[in-house]
């Protein structure tokens, strides 16, 4: 069995995975696929190496097969398509208000514990979440960053009818079009990549490069003077930052998706002056991996787009690099059955 180890400062070496009996409560799962995304990158530059063992498996974008249970493990057998939540929140305390997905103790799969680039992953029971027998596991293997999406437009409290801005047409950017799209809303993309623009415009979603044209016009003409009702933040840039409380409306909602490297310039005249609403988001909760998981099988989102290619185990350094270098990548898929 083949597994792909993180070894330090950037480095990635391909080697036998270690098959792990599952123990009490536990899960051994076979991985079918796995997807890259921005954590893992941030991995691979060595940004994480706090947190990340050497040598460690990493990964946590998974959809696989149950091998086998351990004891006191019901509800799941072999051969049941999963998805993994990769959340184990068993260090929470009191302290903690019950809020698990984000408790300060908080464990991720896949960073601080050996993750799914292997093909045989033991997991805790609880971070489960079962598919229906037909489902197409590639397409399943996007519910992580699905689930992402739907848990920061449930934040936003997107209804129908309403004008949802989205700054940044990445992975995480379109989903979240997507889903507010699905609930009804009005939706324009903030982009400046090319290829990315003609992608987002492909999906049937208004984009507006910003560079080209007055993004903030472009919204006060949608909405007739009124502003955005939700704005998304996702773009992680100054100039985001700096746009996101300009677009909305009066008592509009900001949510900040993305993940800040230093502190931004923020113009709170404007949440002061228009009585906004600034929500922060992290990962998710079960009830969005359960959203996430019904629209990865009722089909109402194009989400076999977003899917551009599949590599197998051995070229996951490669396929690293080609995440990295090309803007238009959205989901590069990790094939772990080998």
């Amino acid at each position: 069995m083949k597994a792909v180890y993180y070894q330090g400062s950037g480095t990635f070496t391909v080697g036998r995975g270690e098959i792990l009996p599952p123990g009490e409560g536990e899960v051994r799962l076979e991985v079918a696929y796995c997807g890259l995304c921005g954590t893992d990158l941030h991995i691979a530059h060595g940004s994480m190496d706090d947190r990340v063992r050497p040598p460690q498996v990493i990964g946590h974008e998974m959809a696989g097969t149950v091998a086998e249970t351990g004891t006191g493990v019901t509800g799941l057998r072999p051969g049941d398509k999963v998805v993994v939540r990769p959340l184990d929140s068993r260090g929470q305390t009191a302290a903690d208000k019950g809020i698990s997905h984000i408790c300060r103790n908080l464990k991720f799969l896949g960073i601080d514990t050996p993750g799914a680039f292997q093909h045989s992953w033991t997991v805790p029971a609880f971070t489960i979440h079962r598919l229906p027998p037909d489902t197409d596991l590639k397409l399943a293997a996007l519910t992580e960053p699905l689930a992402v999406a739907c848990h920061d437009v449930r934040r936003g409290r997107v209804a129908a009818g309403e004008t949802v801005v989205v700054i940044g047409g990445g992975p995480i950017g379109v989903m979240i079009a997507l889903v507010a799209r699905s609930r009804g809303a009005q939706v324009i993309v903030s982009e400046v990549n090319a290829s990315r623009l003609a992608f987002i415009r492909r999906l049937g979603l208004t984009v507006i490069d910003p560079g080209q044209a007055d993004l903030a016009q472009a919204v006060e003409e949608v909405t007739r003077g009124a502003g955005a009702d939700v704005v998304f933040e996702v773009s992680g840039s100054a100039g985001g930052a700096m746009t996101m409380t300009k677009l909305a409306g009066l008592r509009g909602r900001i949510v900040v998706v993305a993940i800040f490297s230093a502190p931004p310039a923020v113009n709170l005249f404007d949440v002061f002056w228009k009585e906004l609403e600034v929500l922060g988001t992290r990962v998710y909760e079960p009830e969005d991996y359960e959203n996430a998981i019904d629209f990865v099988i009722g089909g109402r989102l194009p989400l076999a787009d977003l899917i551009t290619s599949v590599e197998p185990l051995e070229r996951l350094p490669a396929a690293l690099e080609e995440l990295e270098r090309n803007p238009s990548a959205m989901k590069i898929l990790v094939d772990c059955r080998a």
